[in-house]
């Protein structure tokens, strides 16, 4: 008979499973983008600045919107990529609180190399491309409800 803590058991919990598959993913991820110099959190600044129009670039805002990070987080990579020559930081001259970020052209170059990680990625988890679809589209709608979950 079925426990009524069965649902306490760390297998069973997908908190658990998410932060594993997290970890498993952070170590492919830093073993790929050794090459890069990047770390994840510096190679997804680098995603999105690579989507960003070239002449425009992103303000620090936003791209903390982008990636769910606060700016106490973001600012320091975004030194790091600074300090390493692959973006600029700008301070707008409208509002000196804004700063936008654009890519350098090392941070432009490095794109073509970073266009493998996807791929390798995805031989790494055996997935067929349909299947990376499906479960990448389901994060995405667990990630909306938890966003708007009311407890």
């Amino acid at each position: 008979m079925a426990s009524d803590y069965d649902q306490l058991r760390l297998d069973r919990q997908i908190c658990f499973s998410l932060n594993a598959a997290s970890r498993a993913f952070g170590g492919v991820y830093r073993t790929l983008l050794k090459d890069l110099g990047l770390t994840y959190p510096q190679y997804l600044v680098m995603l999105a600045l690579w989507e960003a129009p070239a002449d425009e670039g992103l303000p620090v805002k936003r791209l903390g919107e982008l990636l769910r990070l606060d700016s106490g987080t973001l600012s320091p990579l975004l030194k790091r990529l600074e300090a390493n020559g692959l973006v600029h930081r700008e301070r707008s001259a409208q509002d000196e609180r804004s700063v936008t970020i654009t890519l350098t052209e090392a941070g432009e170059t490095l794109k073509p190399q970073a266009a493998q990680v996807p791929l390798k990625i995805a031989q790494a988890t055996g997935f067929d491309l349909k299947e990376i679809e499906d479960l990448r589209e389901r994060l995405n709608r667990l990630t909306e409800a938890l966003d708007g979950a009311e407890l």
